[in-house]
């Protein structure tokens, strides 16, 4: 079964100095019909507006892993970490037994845009921690590269959750297969350009949910950056 999610049918916010779009819901935005999909429970596409940014917050017991698409983020947090993470870059942190973190845009004249991943842990409690990789356009390129996973891998942020995250760029003529064990779930979320996921298509900012597939199969790229999630249901 594949079930395609349209950018436009989103919960959108505009607070002004950022804008977000909800692919599930989130603070204000509720809709019973998408509350997480597996253990996936947030992804927002946010625009955060030059000299802005969230301050100080907490969490705890959730996975968060940043995509940063355009522009740069600064993060600080509880636990002495301060980093810039800047497009081409995936950012992990555990939340565990509870973190404080700020996220600023300090550009002058610059837009950041980004995509903010929550999955669900399944291991609470952990100690709260921080893990940033650099993904190579290349290794991206006509693949599905894995940047997020449970096992420590090189190059790959490690999660506190059963969950594996992928990342792809693909061009026309570029395809590829990922194959799911039963039970799973998967989810595709096109970040920019066109595509193909089992036969439905998706364009910039589209979603295509997916479970009982034996594989996520990608085709009829054009300039597409997409990510695909491996899920447990």
């Amino acid at each position: 079964m594949i079930t395609q999610r349209l950018s436009a049918d989103r919960g959108f916010a505009d607070h002004g100095w950022l804008k977000s779009y909800h692919s599930f819901s989130f603070a204000g935005y509720y809709d019973p019909q998408h509350m997480g999909w597996g253990n996936l429970r947030v992804i927002n596409e946010d625009w955060i507006a030059p000299g802005t940014g969230f301050g100080m917050h907490g969490h705890r017991d959730m996975e968060i892993v940043t995509y940063v698409l355009e522009g740069a983020l600064a993060h600080q947090d509880s636990m002495g970490h301060v980093e810039t993470i800047a497009p081409g870059e995936v950012q992990r942190m555990s939340a565990g037994t509870g973190v404080r973190h700020s996220e600023f845009n300090h550009a002058p004249d610059a837009t950041t845009h980004l995509l903010q991943i929550w999955i669900e842990p399944n291991v609470i409690g952990v100690t709260p921690s921080y893990e940033q990789k650099t993904i190579a356009s290349a290794d991206k390129q006509g693949r599905l590269c894995l940047v997020a996973a449970p096992e420590a891998e090189r190059g790959v942020v490690r999660i506190h959750a059963d969950a594996r995250l992928y990342a792809g760029l693909f061009d026309a003529g570029q395809t590829a297969t990922l194959a799911l064990d039963a039970g799973r779930k998967a989810y595709v979320h096109l970040v920019r350009g066109q595509l193909t996921v089992n036969g439905v298509a998706l364009h910039t900012g589209d979603a295509a949910l997916l479970a009982d597939e034996a594989a996520v199969t990608l085709t009829d790229a054009n300039s597409a950056e997409v990510l695909v999630f491996d899920l447990s249901a």
